[in-house]
């Protein structure tokens, strides 16, 4: 018989008393399944020299800007992340995977041109991507009567300097002002700039007389080689459609026969890549998650912000804010109507296709996510990855909420599997034993049926009897070192459509 405590060594003799602790796991339920964000962009031209390529945990916008640059796409992700006033993602931890800008690449400048002399006082403001100022500080500037061209080129790029956030930086040359963003590559490229004169323009003119796009790429290997064990849950991919196949190649696909990447069944920890895009033509935007290619890929989510002035990452970054914390929090839950949080929107509140519900029913089955414009702030619709293929009805992989809800049931599960299972002996149900640590096909299958109602209680799952209906547990009967686990689950539904007919009479 299997002695109760070895406190003390059973070999002992002689006279003595000993106490040992150990961990004790009686609550068989499990918790959320915690959310990493994963950032990957570049930091600016000044912070490449030495730059260190090693993934970092960053728990502040400030903590970015100074790591590798403000303004950097970096820095301007993460102020979206953890802004200066609100919560932002919160304590999910985000880590930097920051890459090193291609050699040969190059910076995207903009030319304003000022012309006139102002005949009264006025305040104009330049707006960079979107943006009439960074963390509340503002590109604004004062115009005096008298002001010549080349004085007010001076307090133009006196705005953007004295910005510590702004992506770009500024000369004046006799009136012509040249903006130069602060990173290389073609992310800068987005990067757009104008002059409001609000009501009064007090005889000024200004017209963007040039504009240069940065170009260059980067190589994401060095960043996947980092992810070892890991479970990352979201990343956010500031390159946007360059990058898509990259992420899915490192992520895979969960094929039922052959998985791959992430999906594979000895890793098991897939990811979505939320990239942004900024387009607001139906068929621009199916041309990206339509193609043949992405048709079955579980990775890439493009989050919608259309017609908006602001860079594309910025989108991407908004839909993470909101997302992830509902995914750590309720992952029962959906983004469904929720609002992003510091998106620039159009002035004239027009977002072109996905305003109307037919194109936004389009471009869901076409594998892509939808906003509306509400109040001043981008709304959730539908988000989804690319995954659509034909006849799958419903589509298993297409929502985001569905992938983080199975996700949740394999962390769970892999928690019970590590405390009940893994190296325990292997006995059969008939065979009586008091060994410590050791585990019977029913012991295990004890263990699941109340795993199942626990998700079941969370609306993880519907109909937990259909799951444990479903179960199947064995030794393997050609290998004594293998416990084989079979059961099926039922995902709970998101009340997307509701429909409702009447009929009235007397």
């Amino acid at each position: 018989m299997t002695a109760i405590s070895t406190a003390i060594g059973l070999e002992r003799r002689s006279r003595v008393s000993g106490y040992k602790i150990k961990k004790g796991f009686f609550d068989q339920e499990t918790p959320n399944r915690p959310q990493i964000i994963a950032v990957f962009g570049e930091a600016n031209e000044a912070n490449q020299s030495g730059l260190s390529v090693t993934a970092k945990e960053i728990t502040s916008a400030q903590e970015a800007g100074e790591e590798y640059g403000y303004g950097s796409p970096i820095h301007q992700i993460m102020r979206i992340l953890r802004p200066i006033s609100g919560s932002g993602v919160g304590g999910i931890p985000t880590i930097i995977f920051p890459q090193i800008s291609d050699v040969g690449a190059t910076k995207t400048t903009i030319e304003i041109t000022v012309t006139g002399t102002a005949t009264k006082n006025a305040t104009h403001n330049l707006v960079i991507g979107g943006r009439s100022g960074i963390d509340f500080q503002n590109y604004d500037f004062s115009v005096v009567t008298d002001d010549d061209a080349s004085a007010i080129g001076d307090k133009i790029a006196d705005a953007v300097n004295s910005v510590l956030g702004s992506p770009m930086v500024a000369i004046n040359a006799i009136g012509v002002v040249t903006l130069t963003s602060k990173w290389e590559g073609a992310t800068s490229a987005e990067l757009n700039a104008y002059i409001d004169t609000g009501s009064e323009a007090a005889g000024i003119v200004y017209a963007e007389t040039d504009k240069v796009d940065g170009a260059g790429a980067v190589d994401l290997a060095a960043s996947f080689s980092q992810f070892g064990d890991t479970w990352y849950t979201t990343c956010i991919n500031s390159y946007g459609t360059a990058q898509l196949d990259a992420f899915e190649q490192f992520n895979g696909v969960p094929d039922p026969d052959n998985p791959t990447g992430r999906w594979v069944g000895e890793i098991f920890k897939p990811f979505v890549a939320l990239f942004g895009s900024v387009l607001d033509d139906k068929d621009d935007l199916v041309a990206i998650t339509d193609l043949a290619a992405r048709v079955d890929q579980v990775t890439n989510v493009l989050c919608a912000a259309p017609k908006s002035l602001g860079l594309a990452f910025e989108a991407a970054a908004n839909a993470c804010t909101v997302y992830a914390r509902i995914a750590q929090d309720t992952p029962h839950l959906d983004v469904n109507n929720k609002s992003y949080p510091d998106m620039p929107v159009p002035a004239d509140g027009v977002i072109g296709d996905m305003s109307d519900y037919n194109n936004r029913d389009f471009l869901l089955k076409k594998g892509c996510s939808t906003v509306t414009l509400d109040k001043g702030a981008y709304k959730f619709q539908d988000f989804v990855t690319t995954y659509h293929p034909d006849g799958e009805v419903p589509l298993q992989y297409a929502y985001v909420r569905n992938l983080n809800l199975d996700g949740n049931i394999a962390f769970g599960y892999q928690i019970l599997e590590e405390i009940t299972v893994k190296d325990h002996v292997l006995v059969l149900d008939s065979q009586v034993t008091d060994a410590n640590k050791s585990v019977k096909p029913k012991q295990w299958k004890a263990v699941l049926f109340s795993y199942f109602d626990d998700m079941a209680i969370r609306a993880l799952i519907k109909d937990p009897e259909f799951s444990k209906d479903s179960l199947l547990v064995e030794i393997n009967a050609t290998n004594p070192d293998r416990f084989d686990t079979f059961f099926r689950y039922r995902r709970t539904g998101v009340a997307r459509i509701e429909s409702t007919d009447v009929e009235a009479g007397f």
